[in-house]
C-alpha cells in the first residue's frame, strides 16, 4: 500500500517524437480514469495512423483496496500493456516502465510507430519505445490528484441545513444535486475523509 491518498497525473493529452534509422515513433499521452476510456482513447489513434506498422500502448490507473486500516491507494493500480505485434517486451512493457518512472498514474501512453524499412533489433525498439514515450510524458502538464469514490447521499428538505453544514465541515462539495421528494446529493470522497465521512453521514448514505 502507498501511504498517501495524493499522486501524480497528466492534465491535458501531449505529444512526442523519436526516430532512427527512418522509422518515426509517435508518442501520445492520455489522461484517463477507465479502461472503457483507454480503449476509445487506442481505437481512435489506429484510426487517425492507420499506414502506421504498430501501435503499441500501456497505462496505469489509479485504484483504491479496502484493508482492516481502511481505504488505501493502490500499490498497482489497474495496468495492461501491448505490443501490438512488436517483439515481446520491447514496447508495451516500455512504454509502462517509463509511465512509473516518471512516477504518474491515470495515464495512457500509445506510440505509434511508422517502419523506416531498417529492422532496429530488440535494444533499439526498447530505446526507441523509451524515448517517444519520455519525450510525451515530458511535454505534458503535471498535476496532483487525490485518490476518491463517489457516493450518494439522500435527506429530508428538514435536514438539508444539517447535512449541508456537515459537508462544509469536511470541506467537501457535491458535485450533483437533485432536488425532488427528497434531496440527493452525489459527491466524490477522499478516501483519508472517508471513514469521517461514513460515521458522520451513515443515515444518509444511499
Amino acid at each position: 500500500m502507498l501511504e498517501s491518498d495524493k499522486y501524480s497525473g497528466i492534465a491535458e493529452a501531449s505529444q512526442g517524437l523519436y526516430r532512427d534509422k527512418g522509422s518515426r515513433f509517435i508518442g501520445y499521452a492520455f489522461p484517463v480514469s477507465s479502461e472503457e476510456e483507454v480503449k476509445s482513447l487506442v481505437d481512435g489513434i489506429r484510426r487517425e495512423h492507420h499506414g502506421a506498422r504498430h501501435h503499441c500502448w500501456a497505462y496505469r490507473i489509479a485504484s483504491i483496496d479496502d484493508t482492516l486500516e481502511g481505504p488505501q491507494l493502490s500499490r498497482e493500480g489497474v495496468w495492461r500493456a501491448n505490443d501490438n505485434g512488436e517483439p515481446s517486451g520491447t514496447a508495451g512493457r516500455q512504454i509502462l516502465a517509463r509511465i512509473d518512472a516518471a512516477g504518474l498514474r491515470d495515464v495512457l501512453v500509445v506510440v505509434v510507430r511508422y517502419f523506416g524499412g531498417i529492422l532496429l533489433g530488440v535494444p533499439g525498439l526498447i530505446a526507441a519505445y523509451r524515448a517517444a514515450t519520455d519525450d510525451a510524458l515530458a511535454n505534458a502538464r503535471k498535476v496532483e490528484k487525490t485518490a476518491a469514490r463517489q457516493w450518494t447521499l439522500r435527506c429530508s428538505y428538514a435536514e438539508l441545513p444539517g447535512v449541508e453544514g456537515e459537508l462544509k465541515n469536511l470541506g467537501l462539495q457535491p458535485s450533483g444535486r437533485d432536488f425532488n421528494e427528497d434531496c440527493v446529493f452525489t459527491l466524490k470522497v477522499p478516501i483519508g475523509k472517508e471513514k469521517t465521512f461514513i460515521e458522520k453521514f451513515s443515515n444518509f448514505i444511499k
